[in-house]
Protein backbone atom coordinates (compact mmCIF):
# COMPACT_ATOMS: atom_id res chain seq x y z
CA UNK A 1 0.00 0.00 0.00
CA UNK A 2 1.26 3.44 -0.93
CA UNK A 3 2.44 5.63 1.92
CA UNK A 4 0.06 8.31 0.60
CA UNK A 5 -2.97 6.06 0.86
CA UNK A 6 -5.62 7.37 3.29
CA UNK A 7 -6.12 3.76 4.40
CA UNK A 8 -2.54 3.44 5.61
CA UNK A 9 -3.57 4.77 9.02
CA UNK A 10 -5.60 1.59 9.57
CA UNK A 11 -2.67 -0.80 9.07
CA UNK A 12 -2.11 -3.15 11.99
CA UNK A 13 1.62 -3.31 12.69
CA UNK A 14 3.18 -6.16 14.64
CA UNK A 15 5.33 -4.90 17.52
CA UNK A 16 6.09 -8.16 19.34
CA UNK A 17 5.64 -11.08 16.92
CA UNK A 18 4.00 -14.07 18.58
CA UNK A 19 2.43 -17.16 17.13
CA UNK A 20 0.99 -20.51 18.16
CA UNK A 21 0.95 -22.84 15.18
CA UNK A 22 -1.05 -21.13 12.45
CA UNK A 23 -2.48 -18.57 14.87
CA UNK A 24 -0.94 -15.10 14.93
CA UNK A 25 -1.30 -13.56 18.41
CA UNK A 26 1.29 -10.83 17.96
CA UNK A 27 1.27 -7.73 20.15
CA UNK A 28 0.33 -4.96 17.71
CA UNK A 29 -0.26 -1.22 17.63
CA UNK A 30 -3.94 -2.02 18.14
CA UNK A 31 -3.04 -3.95 21.30
CA UNK A 32 -0.99 -0.99 22.54
CA UNK A 33 -3.92 1.42 22.21
CA UNK A 34 -6.31 -1.04 23.86
CA UNK A 35 -3.85 -1.40 26.76
CA UNK A 36 -3.44 2.38 27.02
CA UNK A 37 -7.22 2.94 27.03
CA UNK A 38 -7.73 0.30 29.71
CA UNK A 39 -4.90 1.68 31.85
CA UNK A 40 -6.16 5.26 31.54
CA UNK A 41 -9.68 4.25 32.52
CA UNK A 42 -8.49 2.20 35.50
CA UNK A 43 -6.26 5.03 36.72
CA UNK A 44 -8.99 7.64 36.21
CA UNK A 45 -11.63 5.66 38.08
CA UNK A 46 -9.21 4.77 40.87
CA UNK A 47 -8.12 8.39 41.24
CA UNK A 48 -11.68 9.74 41.23
CA UNK A 49 -13.00 7.23 43.75
CA UNK A 50 -9.95 7.48 46.01
CA UNK A 51 -9.98 11.29 46.00
CA UNK A 52 -13.76 11.71 45.93
CA UNK A 53 -15.16 14.60 47.96
CA UNK A 54 -18.60 15.94 48.83
CA UNK A 55 -17.92 18.92 46.59
CA UNK A 56 -16.77 17.17 43.40
CA UNK A 57 -13.52 18.09 41.70
CA UNK A 58 -13.37 18.69 37.95
CA UNK A 59 -12.54 15.10 37.06
CA UNK A 60 -14.98 13.75 39.62
CA UNK A 61 -17.73 15.85 38.05
CA UNK A 62 -16.93 14.47 34.58
CA UNK A 63 -17.04 10.87 35.78
CA UNK A 64 -20.25 11.46 37.76
CA UNK A 65 -21.94 12.99 34.71
CA UNK A 66 -20.99 9.98 32.58
CA UNK A 67 -22.05 7.65 35.40
CA UNK A 68 -25.48 9.22 35.66
CA UNK A 69 -25.81 9.34 31.88
CA UNK A 70 -25.31 5.59 31.43
CA UNK A 71 -27.44 4.82 34.48
CA UNK A 72 -30.30 6.86 33.02
CA UNK A 73 -30.00 4.88 29.77
CA UNK A 74 -30.43 1.63 31.67
CA UNK A 75 -33.38 2.83 33.74
CA UNK A 76 -35.17 4.38 30.76
CA UNK A 77 -34.79 1.32 28.53
CA UNK A 78 -34.98 -1.54 31.03
CA UNK A 79 -36.26 -0.18 34.32
CA UNK A 80 -35.00 -1.05 37.77
CA UNK A 81 -34.24 -4.60 36.64
CA UNK A 82 -31.41 -3.28 34.50
CA UNK A 83 -29.53 -1.51 37.30
CA UNK A 84 -27.59 -4.64 38.23
CA UNK A 85 -26.17 -4.74 34.70
CA UNK A 86 -24.84 -1.20 35.03
CA UNK A 87 -21.14 -2.19 35.40
CA UNK A 88 -20.93 -3.92 32.01
CA UNK A 89 -22.84 -1.15 30.21
CA UNK A 90 -20.80 1.60 31.84
CA UNK A 91 -17.57 -0.23 30.98
CA UNK A 92 -18.72 -0.72 27.38
CA UNK A 93 -19.61 2.95 26.96
CA UNK A 94 -16.40 4.25 28.55
CA UNK A 95 -14.17 1.85 26.59
CA UNK A 96 -15.70 2.68 23.19
CA UNK A 97 -15.83 6.41 23.92
CA UNK A 98 -12.21 6.45 25.12
CA UNK A 99 -11.02 4.45 22.10
CA UNK A 100 -12.79 6.88 19.79
CA UNK A 101 -11.34 9.95 21.53
CA UNK A 102 -7.77 8.60 21.70
CA UNK A 103 -8.04 7.72 18.03
CA UNK A 104 -8.43 11.45 17.32
CA UNK A 105 -4.93 12.16 18.62
CA UNK A 106 -2.44 12.62 15.73
CA UNK A 107 -0.25 9.54 15.07
CA UNK A 108 -2.50 7.48 17.32
CA UNK A 109 -4.55 4.47 16.21
CA UNK A 110 -8.33 4.04 16.20
CA UNK A 111 -9.03 0.45 17.15
CA UNK A 112 -12.79 0.91 16.71
CA UNK A 113 -12.13 1.51 12.99
CA UNK A 114 -11.47 -2.24 12.63
CA UNK A 115 -14.42 -4.55 12.11
CA UNK A 116 -12.78 -7.41 14.01
CA UNK A 117 -12.67 -5.24 17.16
CA UNK A 118 -16.22 -3.92 16.93
CA UNK A 119 -17.53 -7.37 15.99
CA UNK A 120 -15.75 -8.86 19.00
CA UNK A 121 -17.36 -6.29 21.30
CA UNK A 122 -20.79 -6.80 19.75
CA UNK A 123 -20.55 -10.61 19.84
CA UNK A 124 -19.43 -10.61 23.49
CA UNK A 125 -22.42 -8.50 24.51
CA UNK A 126 -24.77 -10.53 22.32
CA UNK A 127 -23.69 -13.82 23.90
CA UNK A 128 -23.98 -12.33 27.38
CA UNK A 129 -27.47 -10.97 26.68
CA UNK A 130 -28.62 -14.38 25.41
CA UNK A 131 -27.22 -16.11 28.48
CA UNK A 132 -29.12 -13.65 30.67
CA UNK A 133 -32.31 -14.28 28.67
CA UNK A 134 -32.03 -18.07 28.94
CA UNK A 135 -31.20 -17.96 32.68
CA UNK A 136 -34.14 -15.62 33.29
CA UNK A 137 -36.84 -17.34 31.22
CA UNK A 138 -35.54 -20.78 30.32
CA UNK A 139 -37.12 -22.23 27.16
CA UNK A 140 -39.78 -19.52 27.31
CA UNK A 141 -37.06 -17.22 25.96
CA UNK A 142 -37.74 -18.72 22.51
CA UNK A 143 -41.14 -17.00 22.52
CA UNK A 144 -39.20 -13.86 21.61
CA UNK A 145 -39.06 -15.17 18.03
CA UNK A 146 -42.82 -15.62 17.62
CA UNK A 147 -44.94 -12.44 17.92
CA UNK A 148 -47.99 -12.81 20.14
CA UNK A 149 -51.24 -13.43 18.25
CA UNK A 150 -49.50 -14.47 15.04
CA UNK A 151 -51.40 -16.99 12.85
CA UNK A 152 -50.15 -20.54 13.32
CA UNK A 153 -49.79 -21.07 9.56
CA UNK A 154 -47.41 -18.08 9.37
CA UNK A 155 -45.30 -19.21 12.33
CA UNK A 156 -42.44 -20.84 10.33
CA UNK A 157 -41.98 -17.73 8.20
CA UNK A 158 -42.27 -15.32 11.13
CA UNK A 159 -39.82 -17.33 13.23
CA UNK A 160 -37.32 -17.39 10.36
CA UNK A 161 -37.64 -13.63 9.83
CA UNK A 162 -37.31 -12.95 13.55
CA UNK A 163 -34.25 -15.20 13.81
CA UNK A 164 -32.50 -13.45 10.91
CA UNK A 165 -33.38 -10.05 12.36
CA UNK A 166 -32.24 -11.12 15.83
CA UNK A 167 -28.84 -12.43 14.76
CA UNK A 168 -28.33 -9.46 12.45
CA UNK A 169 -28.16 -7.29 15.56
CA UNK A 170 -24.53 -8.29 16.02
CA UNK A 171 -23.63 -7.20 12.50
CA UNK A 172 -25.53 -3.93 12.77
CA UNK A 173 -23.82 -3.02 16.04
CA UNK A 174 -20.36 -3.87 14.72
CA UNK A 175 -20.68 -2.35 11.24
CA UNK A 176 -22.28 0.90 12.44
CA UNK A 177 -19.40 1.69 14.80
CA UNK A 178 -16.68 0.48 12.44
CA UNK A 179 -18.04 2.28 9.36
CA UNK A 180 -18.54 5.63 11.08
CA UNK A 181 -15.09 5.72 12.63
CA UNK A 182 -13.31 4.51 9.50
CA UNK A 183 -15.17 6.87 7.16
CA UNK A 184 -14.47 9.94 9.31
CA UNK A 185 -10.76 9.28 9.66
CA UNK A 186 -10.43 8.45 5.97
CA UNK A 187 -12.08 11.75 5.00
CA UNK A 188 -9.74 13.68 7.30
CA UNK A 189 -6.72 11.97 5.75
CA UNK A 190 -7.89 12.70 2.20
CA UNK A 191 -8.51 16.39 2.95
CA UNK A 192 -5.17 16.73 4.74
CA UNK A 193 -3.38 15.18 1.78
CA UNK A 194 -5.27 17.45 -0.58
CA UNK A 195 -4.23 20.54 1.38
CA UNK A 196 -0.60 19.38 1.56
CA UNK A 197 -0.52 18.83 -2.21
CA UNK A 198 -1.76 22.39 -2.75
CA UNK A 199 0.98 23.76 -0.48
CA UNK A 200 3.62 21.75 -2.37
CA UNK A 201 2.47 23.09 -5.74
CA UNK A 202 2.63 26.68 -4.52
CA UNK A 203 1.35 29.72 -6.37
CA UNK A 204 -2.32 30.55 -6.01
CA UNK A 205 -2.93 27.06 -4.62
CA UNK A 206 -0.83 28.00 -1.58
CA UNK A 207 -3.67 30.36 -0.62
CA UNK A 208 -6.50 28.10 -1.81
CA UNK A 209 -5.28 25.30 0.51
CA UNK A 210 -6.86 27.24 3.39
CA UNK A 211 -10.27 26.05 2.18
CA UNK A 212 -9.68 22.31 2.84
CA UNK A 213 -7.91 23.24 6.08
CA UNK A 214 -11.02 25.07 7.31
CA UNK A 215 -13.11 22.06 6.31
CA UNK A 216 -10.73 19.81 8.28
CA UNK A 217 -11.21 21.91 11.43
CA UNK A 218 -14.98 21.63 11.04
CA UNK A 219 -14.83 17.86 10.47
CA UNK A 220 -12.54 17.38 13.48
CA UNK A 221 -15.21 18.99 15.66
CA UNK A 222 -17.80 16.76 14.05
CA UNK A 223 -15.64 13.69 14.64
CA UNK A 224 -15.45 14.43 18.36
CA UNK A 225 -19.24 14.58 18.42
CA UNK A 226 -19.43 11.32 16.46
CA UNK A 227 -16.97 9.70 18.90
CA UNK A 228 -19.47 10.32 21.69
CA UNK A 229 -22.54 9.60 19.57
CA UNK A 230 -21.30 6.19 18.40
CA UNK A 231 -20.48 5.13 21.95
CA UNK A 232 -23.97 6.29 22.96
CA UNK A 233 -25.69 4.44 20.09
CA UNK A 234 -23.76 1.23 20.77
CA UNK A 235 -24.69 1.38 24.46
CA UNK A 236 -28.33 2.35 24.06
CA UNK A 237 -28.92 -0.41 21.47
CA UNK A 238 -27.26 -2.89 23.83
CA UNK A 239 -29.67 -1.72 26.55
CA UNK A 240 -32.64 -2.21 24.20
CA UNK A 241 -31.47 -5.72 23.30
CA UNK A 242 -30.95 -6.51 26.99
CA UNK A 243 -34.46 -5.25 27.69
CA UNK A 244 -35.81 -7.69 25.08
CA UNK A 245 -33.98 -10.55 26.80
CA UNK A 246 -35.21 -9.59 30.28
CA UNK A 247 -38.78 -8.54 29.53
CA UNK A 248 -39.35 -10.48 26.27
CA UNK A 249 -40.71 -7.44 24.41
Amino acid sequence: MSIFSPLEQFNIVSIIPLGIGNFDISFTNSSVIALIVTSVLVCLMSFVTFKSTLVPTRWQSVVEILYEFVLSLLVENIGEKGVKYFPIMFTTFMFIFSCNIIGMIPYSFTITSHLVVTFGLAMSLFLGINIIGVRTHGFHFLSLFLPAGAPLAMSPFLVLIELVSYFFRVISLAVRLFANMMAGHTLLKILAGFAWTMISVGGILYIVHLVPLLVIFAIVGLEFAIAFLQAYVFTVLSCIYLNDAINLH
